[in-house]
């Protein structure tokens, strides 16, 4: 009999977010890392915290299932490459379901499994800079003693300095400068937030002196990054009165360009309050990954906007 509404059928996967290139890219780091995937477990021990091996057949005639052919080829012989699981169909890493890469990562962090907390947070910022792109990070979930249990979760996707179009952006010629905040910014957003903050606002700092330097405008070492922003923006036109009044959006679009000069004043306030790493403060800065990553993205909004306005 057929089921012409579908109502026994399968229930149908979930789309897969994390792109094939995210998930080589991701497991190739971890296989250049220096860091075995395992930990200080046998591969058969750790893969055991994640599947049933009894019920994975085995590629090895001589055992029943999983289990028996990676003791042989891993323990007793060790005779397959460290990283054969991210190519094993069994495993299906490369090509499975998004919750089974994500799950795998997040085990190579367990302190069941590792037990050097330092070595576990090299590897979350790893994964993470990697993952982000494609919506997804490692966050502490819970405690076990001194130690951080990872889990995952999704997030909005966000563009990481490494990826900023300012670094390819044909018409900046003299971007070395800007490149050097960018890496900084991407070295420092997990683990030292209030220094990627700080690289944020000196980032629109130099693109704002780049543009004025190139429009022929002056200005001192003693303005500001708000002040070098209202220079631009004047010599630019980027400002509500520039939109075009013979469109629906236009109020809209007023809105934002008003506050593209509240965004800038906010990153410059960020960088000299205590989130920022300016002025030396005398407490430690409460600034989180979370934030640091929300003012890089206004940064980098702003900043392209500016770049595309300028060469338009």
């Amino acid at each position: 009999m057929t089921d012409p509404f579908g109502l026994n059928s399968p229930t149908p996967e979930p789309p897969r977010r994390i792109t094939p290139l995210t998930r080589r890219n991701v497991l190739d780091w971890l296989a250049l890392s220096g860091h075995s995937w395992a930990g200080r477990l046998d591969d058969e021990d750790f893969l055991g915290r994640l599947y049933n091996l009894s019920a994975l057949g085995s590629t090895d005639t001589r055992f029943s299932d999983a289990a028996g052919d990676i003791w042989q080829h891993r323990t007793n012989n060790y005779d397959w490459d460290d990283d054969w699981v991210f190519t094993d169909p069994r495993f299906n890493l490369r090509d499975g379901s998004d919750e089974n890469l994500l799950g795998f990562l997040v085990e190579t962090v367990h302190p069941v499994v590792r037990r050097d907390q330092t070595e576990a947070d090299a590897l979350v910022r790893g994964y993470n800079e990697t993952l982000r792109p494609d919506g997804f990070e490692l966050v502490e979930t819970s405690r076990m003693g001194d130690r951080s249990v990872y889990g995952w979760r999704h997030i909005a996707a966000v563009r990481t300095p490494a990826a900023s179009p300012l670094r390819d952006h044909p018409n900046l010629a003299d971007k070395a400068v800007l490149i050097q905040h960018l890496d900084r910014i991407q070295r420092d957003l997990d683990s030292d937030p209030s220094a990627a903050i700080s690289s944020s606002k000196n980032l629109l700092e130099t693109l704002c002196k780049i543009v004025l330097t190139d429009r022929g405008v002056d200005y001192t070492p003693a303005d500001t990054l708000p002040g070098l922003f209202s220079k631009v923006a004047s010599e630019l036109s980027i400002n509500a009165e520039s939109v075009p009044d013979d469109a629906r959006a236009s109020d809209s679009i007023r809105k934002m360009m008003r506050a593209l000069t509240t965004t800038v004043q906010a990153v410059a306030e960020a960088r000299n309050s205590t989130l920022g790493d300016g002025h030396g403060g005398e407490r430690e800065s409460p600034a989180e990954p979370r934030h640091a990553r929300l003012i890089y993205n206004a940064t980098t909004a702003v900043a392209e906007f500016i770049v595309d306005t300028w060469t338009a």
